[in-house]
């Protein structure tokens, strides 16, 4: 998930917005039960929810504010100007706030609050420094109109749909479309100096634009919202055209190295929450990715004796796993299948507290499946939810990929496991349940957010689930880990110049044994898509198991994994810092 400051800088994108929101109505009716504490937290969190609002509403709406439904994104050309007046204004409240604050936790609360609103100010002036706002707005308009159209939203939000629809295309009274806005401030935002957006990924998003198109009236057609027919068609010609204009005006701008400028990187690595020196994960990761490989060819001829295979090296071995193929027909049931068998071995071995309703699951459109080829968790609306649960999105490949591009990562049988374990339970979606379920200050659950919280629990459930795995899929569970750990030293290498694509690829295809099109979409995120976020998923594995072992040591006898793991979900989604402070100063003394 992208910063806020990435989404200013790319405007008409999808803000990351924070992972829920609540309306008034809801908001009083909480806090009424909520800590004291809690109540004065929310107080100041409310405020930067609602100016962000008004600037983001699409984020607003997709968060859970009903009242935003249907409004698109401030494109507005002074819009950056106001923007930073309003922010810096709110820091300036929040830092004296703090200095008069008493309470521990709603000081932790404004500090995380100060930094966020930091992050949002400096990544604003860095890309209004160094970069041309481009945007791709089919891809953003898909987004947007897919958090409103979903099995997901309840059924009177939807209605709105057309209405956001009529705004992004400027057929709602008193608006323009969402493409010309964009081309304006791409346009404003020239200067002499300036890095275009990279040329690659400028061309792939034109080939796509088809893809949303079709997509999104796929969308309106399932959820049978009428009245979309004259909105449609203007969207039709509208996208043809901004390609057009992408083609002549943008490519030639665009950039032929995918680097970004170092401070725009380093700003990336902080907003993920990476706090180390990239030279120091590096030699961690690098160290990791050896102990992983030589983990899985010892488990390689184990696997081979099993079924009788004369070769058994551990490439041969992932070769013939991959053999054993899920038809896309049948994926949802075959994934349904490892679940509940997953789920069973976690009350078995009283690994964490399980919900009492059924996953949610569902394959992934051909839409969806262009924007984001990987299987993943859809999470729920977290606050104000009334019933909303996640769901795990399977995928079955990218169909605008290249039949050279293709993949064979996620629908084979050994790879269910683990991928289950992650995004599904105890992984993202028992992650946002428990979120749901026991509510944490609105600071810690929307700012707080960042990938090494919430992936580094979502690898961490892969590994506390690894020793009740078929030794298949404890094999593939390593080739996962040991993509964590390559993408937590070849991302920094990337962006920093020490490696080429080149051996980069190597190593993910050769080392790793991954698919063309799954190397290919790891290059591109370390590159461009989304650079410094690969590397989290590792940083924040290894701080999770250094805090279970620290743990363990303190408690002897008397340490529980079931507590532990039902603890650091009741703590929400915080920094882990925060995490590690409310394992050593409450759960320890209290196990004790």
């Amino acid at each position: 998930m992208r910063t806020l400051a990435a989404a200013i800088a790319l405007a008409v994108a999808m803000p990351a917005w924070p992972a829920a929101a609540q309306n008034s109505a809801q908001d009083s009716a909480e806090a009424a039960a909520s800590p004291a504490w809690v109540e004065a937290s929310n107080a100041y969190t409310k405020k930067l929810i609602d100016f962000q609002a008004r600037f983001f509403p699409t984020g607003a709406s997709s968060s859970g504010y009903e009242e935003y439904d249907g409004l698109v994104n401030d494109m507005a050309l002074d819009r950056d100007e106001r923007y930073l007046a309003g922010a810096q204004a709110l820091r300036t409240e929040f830092a004296a706030a703090l200095a008069r604050e008493s309470d521990a936790n709603v000081r932790q609360d404004l500090q995380i609050l100060i930094n966020s609103l930091d992050q949002d100010i400096e990544g604003l002036r860095l890309n209004r420094q160094y970069m041309l706002e481009f945007s791709e707005v089919p891809q953003s308009i898909f987004y947007s109109v897919g958090q409103l159209l979903s099995d997901q939203t309840a059924e009177n939000r939807r209605g709105k749909a057309l209405e956001l629809l009529q705004r992004y295309t400027g057929t709602f009274p008193d608006t323009e479309p969402m493409t010309e806005l964009a081309k304006r401030r791409f346009e404003a935002s020239r200067a002499e100096g300036k890095m275009g957006p990279y040329a690659v990924e400028v061309r792939e998003s034109i080939e796509k634009i088809p893809t949303f198109a079709a997509g999104i009236r796929e969308l309106f057609g399932k959820y049978d919202i009428a009245g979309a027919e004259a909105a449609l068609d203007a969207m039709d010609a509208q996208f043809a055209d901004y390609a057009e204009w992408t083609r002549g005006t943008v490519l030639p701008l665009a950039r032929n190295d995918p680097r970004l400028p170092p401070e725009l990187y380093a700003l990336s690595l902080k907003s993920v929450g990476i706090d180390a020196e990239p030279e120091e994960t590096i030699r961690q990761a690098r160290r990791g990715f050896y102990e992983i490989r030589a983990e899985m060819e010892a488990l390689a001829p184990q696997i081979a004796a099993k079924h009788g295979w004369s070769e058994t090296d551990y490439a041969s071995v992932m070769r013939r796993l991959k053999e054993t193929k899920i038809p896309d027909s049948e994926i949802e049931d075959f994934y349904r299948g490892i679940n509940r068998q997953l789920e069973e071995q976690i009350r078995e071995h009283d690994v964490v507290a399980l919900p009492d309703y059924e996953l949610s699951m569902r394959v992934a459109s051909q839409a969806e499946s262009a924007a984001q080829p990987a299987p993943h968790m859809r999470p729920p609306r977290l606050i104000g939810n009334t019933g909303e649960q996640g769901t795990f999105v399977l995928t079955t490949g990218n169909p605008t990929a290249s039949a050279e591009d293709a993949y064979d990562d996620f629908n084979h049988a050994a790879a269910s496991w683990t991928l289950s374990a992650h995004e599904a339970r105890p992984g993202h979606e028992l992650q946002f349940a428990a979120l749901v379920e026991q509510g944490v200050s609105l600071a810690r659950l929307l700012y707080a957010f960042n990938s090494v919280n919430v992936e580094g629990w979502a690898l961490y459930a892969e590994a506390e689930m690894l020793p009740y795995e078929p030794i298949e899929g404890q094999f593939i569970a390593q080739q996962f880990r040991l993509l964590r750990a390559a993408r937590a030293f070849l991302d920094p290498m990337l962006n920093l110049g020490m490696i080429s694509r080149e051996d980069a690829e190597r190593v993910l295809r050769e080392e790793a044994l991954f698919s063309p099109g799954m190397v290919k979409q790891e290059l591109d995120r370390y590159q461009y898509r989304m650079p410094g976020q690969a590397g989290s998923y590792y940083y924040g594995y290894r701080k999770l198991i250094d805090l279970r072992i620290e743990t363990e040591l303190a408690l002897g006898d008397r340490f529980d994994k079931k507590a532990f793991n039902d603890f650091l979900l009741s703590q929400g989604i915080i920094p882990l810092e925060l995490m590690a402070q409310a394992v050593r100063e409450q759960f320890i003394p209290a196990q004790r």
